[in-house]
């Protein structure tokens, strides 16, 4: 792994980057159950949580699947990496984010699984992962109290670092990111930090704060990124200014976690193209609902021509997982 994680001097930093570059991302791919977190929601942007699990539709590359596994509110564990941008324009309002997020923790840790766990990151030209996963809330707070803003933002690489160590974790994954805009000075770029998310099954909740109302001024290629990521995980974005709203933010992603719906199927009689990334539909029967979910997950591939209308998967619960690299 690329050593991003530890606080450099600028220049060692400089001289590791070639080290770095020259890796290439090797995602383990293992497909036999495939789980999907999803989040439905009525008209008015109300949560709704009382669905059966005839209610919903679910299509792996356009073949219908069968659900196995449903859970309504599911209590699975939650893993959750959060992210926060120390990138230099952050400095002035700093405290006010690492405040509201250690509100945000001890809300989300004093309720739900007791095997719920959090992992703190830090970004700004390189990326500190400052607590492992823990249950600890006061350990988090602690280390949210001393971070400080300087230099740059380096937000892909800590979606991919955050990412490769939710891999192996069971439960549903989570990463929150708490940024003002795009990124700076990453190594990896958008397409290998959302490959990443997806690999690991986890979903991203963007909270990008404001302070500068009007467009002018702001980073709006940064904010679309972040909406696409969110959007192509199952996540939400969220665009608060400080304070209240902040608050507010948090307050919805916790009501979301608490809100989901499990689904989980073995692919079977899917067709198969030259592509591991497998396309995910999932939809309801009452057509006025909206549902937020994964578009996709990485599985098996057919042949490198693209494949055959032919070629098909089916995966049982007997089915020996065989690791693979991409």
């Amino acid at each position: 792994m690329c050593l991003w994680w530890v606080r450099l001097p600028l220049f060692a930093a400089f001289l590791l980057m070639p080290l770095c570059a020259q890796e290439q991302p090797s995602f383990r791919v293992s497909v036999n159950l495939v789980r999907v977190i999803a989040t439905v929601k009525n008209p008015a942007g109300e949560l709704v949580g009382e669905l059966q699990k005839g209610d919903f539709r679910l299509f792996d590359n356009g073949a219908p699947q069968e659900i196995s596994v449903f859970e309504r509110r599911t209590e699975q564990p939650l893993s959750v990496g959060l992210l926060i941008d120390i990138s230099g324009s952050t400095a002035k309002d700093l405290r006010y984010e690492t405040d509201s997020a250690a509100r945000f923790l001890k809300a989300l840790l004093s309720e739900g699984n007791a095997e719920d766990a959090v992992a703190l990151y830090s970004f700004n030209w390189q990326v500190t992962r400052n607590n492992n996963f823990t249950h600890s809330q006061v350990s988090l707070s602690n280390s949210l109290k001393t971070l400080k803003g300087e230099a740059g933002t380096s937000l892909y690489d800590a979606i991919y670092l955050a990412s490769r160590d939710l891999e192996d974790r069971e439960g549903r994954k989570v990463l929150v990111i708490v940024t003002d805009g795009g990124d700076t000075t990453s190594s990896k770029n958008l397409k290998q930090a959302l490959a990443a998310a997806q690999f690991a099954d986890a979903a991203i909740y963007p909270v990008v704060v404001i302070p500068i109302v009007n467009d002018a001024g702001r980073n709006i290629g940064g904010e679309n990124a972040l909406k696409f990521m969110a959007d192509g995980t199952g996540g939400r974005t969220f665009l608060p200014s400080l304070g209240a709203e902040l608050d507010r933010a948090f307050t919805e992603i916790i009501k979301e976690l608490r809100t989901q719906y499990l689904l989980g199927f073995y692919p079977k009689s899917v067709p198969l193209t030259g592509d591991r990334f497998h396309k995910l539909s999932v939809t309801v029967t009452r057509p006025e609902l909206r549902v937020s979910a994964r578009n996709g997950y990485y599985g098996e591939a057919g042949s490198g021509d693209g494949g055959s209308p032919n070629t098909r998967i089916t995966v049982s619960p007997q089915t020996k997982k065989k690791p693979q690299e991409k």
